[in-house]
């Protein structure tokens, strides 16, 4: 394991043109103190967990001190924000200190969030809050125990300097992990400039860096494309299955490769709600829940558009062809798979839609009724009381009961194999926003970084049982429905 003055840095990125980056350092801020460090993702870039002993630990890791070998930069970007294109973002509040080569020969970028301004900020602070690095933290993290592709979270650098968000606030600066910070609108900034060079450049480092067996291919450019297509469509299609909301799906907020991207106003669903909206500055509902699918074509459409400097225009709409059908195959997988079921296909759709619809009409948990549905009964005449007493028409349920335990028949193995496969499946926790708030406030009001850290511990192992954190897995509160998340968080 490495020291922190032992990182291997390699700072790909760096060597690029500065078409695609200012070089800077982040601004310090007073007094920094740790709020939280996350071991699992210290083993990401060979980091010794001992080294969050350092004395200077907190003062690399708000920026104040630069790691040796890091080469720090802001990336620019452009977007479509809300569908409105917006010519030039950027890093405004994020610096790429440079990419850890680690002794499996990956490469991860490590970026200090809320360093400072950059020359991309425009009117901001360049400033995160404690809160939203927190839910930040937590739910990439969560992420990455449901087995959904993410950025990850190393730690959470606290200072007292004062924030103004809604109210004045304490900055903190959160550590992020991924193999590559590159997005849709590094692309789309070059296309709308008419600069097409950049463009092969930037597609020609990514296909050599995470595509490498493209590199040589003729058709190298369709085949990205394609590859990031797949990839989205898979993870839009994981969302759908574990109930998760990202709330700005912003073409700057897209991955390159396929990742939860840019923690802001997410949600994960209490009570099933196709149409809910869980970032409060989205006015008109545009990334919905039901609507994240529809979206990621979108966004992907806008990718393929910058693209075409290098992919013909009806190539690129073949390839744009895959994403309905690999969306629609892998989300059946997945509900099937929650459903206990071994092969799921077209076939099963009404039985799945059906379900989701009582789940609306009764307003049922969507995490707890799908763990649930682990204790289901196949045997004609045994009660599901369990499952059943979650729903108000309790009629339309057993009506759907008997159609579920008819298809059960064509399953091999028993009730109790079948719940083994699907509480792998069904996660028990999840990041429930009023988690997250509990764990805030305490934070926030008595500098009291335990329910960071136990949550974090929690959402590492979402399908087990854990009997001692039970009551982490109820529903929300009542006053919990007055948290209100919106793109300042």
């Amino acid at each position: 394991m490495m020291k922190l003055d032992q990182l291997n840095f390699q700072n790909t990125f760096a060597r690029l043109p500065e078409t695609f980056h200012s070089r800077l350092h982040p601004t310090p801020l007073p007094e920094p103190y740790l709020v939280s460090f996350n071991a699992n993702a210290a083993e990401l870039i060979d980091l010794d967990p001992d080294e969050v002993m350092c004395a200077d630990f907190a003062e690399y890791f708000i920026g104040n001190r630069l790691l040796p070998g890091s080469d720090p930069l802001a990336m620019l970007y452009a977007g479509h924000q809300f569908g409105h294109f917006v010519p030039q973002l950027g890093d405004g509040r994020a610096i790429l200190l440079g990419e850890v080569k680690n002794r499996a020969g990956e490469h991860w970028d490590l970026q200090l969030k809320g360093a400072g301004a950059t020359p991309f900020s425009r009117s901001g602070d360049g400033r995160a809050v404690l809160r939203s690095s927190i839910r930040e933290y937590l739910c990439s993290e969560a992420m990455h125990g449901l087995g959904i592709p993410t950025t990850r979270a190393l730690c959470i650098v606290g200072s007292d300097e004062e924030i103004w968000r809604e109210t004045v606030e304490s900055a903190a600066v959160v550590t992020r992990i991924a193999p590559s910070h590159v997005r849709f609108g590094s692309f789309e900034v070059f296309f709308y400039r008419d600069q097409p060079e950049p463009i092969v450049r930037l597609a020609d480092y990514v296909i050599d860096k995470h595509f490498p067996e493209l590199a040589d291919a003729p058709d190298k450019y369709p085949r990205f494309l394609n590859e990031v297509v797949i990839r989205t469509a898979r993870l839009m299609a994981k969302w759908q299955a574990v109930g998760f909301s990202h709330g700005v799906m912003n073409t700057d907020n897209m991955s390159i490769l396929g990742l939860t991207f840019d923690y802001g106003p997410f949600g994960f669903m209490d009570a099933y709600n196709p149409g809910y909206v869980c970032n409060h500055s989205d006015h008109g509902g545009r990334y919905a829940f039901d609507r994240q699918p529809q979206i990621g074509l979108w966004n992907l459409t806008c990718l393929a558009q910058a693209l075409t400097p290098i992919i013909p225009v009806e190539e690129a709409r073949a390839v744009l062809g895959h994403y309905g059908p690999t969306y629609a195959e892998h989300y059946v997988d997945l509900m099937g798979q929650k459903l206990g079921l071994t092969h799921a296909g077209q076939d099963d759709v009404p039985l799945i839609e059906a379900l989701l619809g009582l789940m609306h009409a009764n307003q049922v948990d969507y995490t707890n009724l799908f763990r649930s549905l682990g204790h289901f009964k196949s045997e004609a005449g045994e009660q599901n009381s369990v499952v059943r007493d979650q729903f108000i028409d309790r009629p339309a349920f057993d009506a759907w009961a008997e159609t579920y335990r008819a298809r059960l028949q064509n399953e091999p193995g028993t009730d109790e194999e079948r719940k083994v496969r699907m509480d792998k499946v069904n996660p028990k926790y999840i990041l429930r926003n009023y988690l997250a708030q509990v764990a805030i406030e305490k934070a926030e009001k008595e500098r009291d970084f335990s329910e960071v850290d136990r949550l974090l511990k929690l959402l590492g192992c979402p399908f087990d049982e854990q009997p001692e954190m039970a009551n982490y897995a109820a529903p929300p509160p009542d006053w919990a429905q007055h948290i209100s998340v919106s793109c300042s968080s």
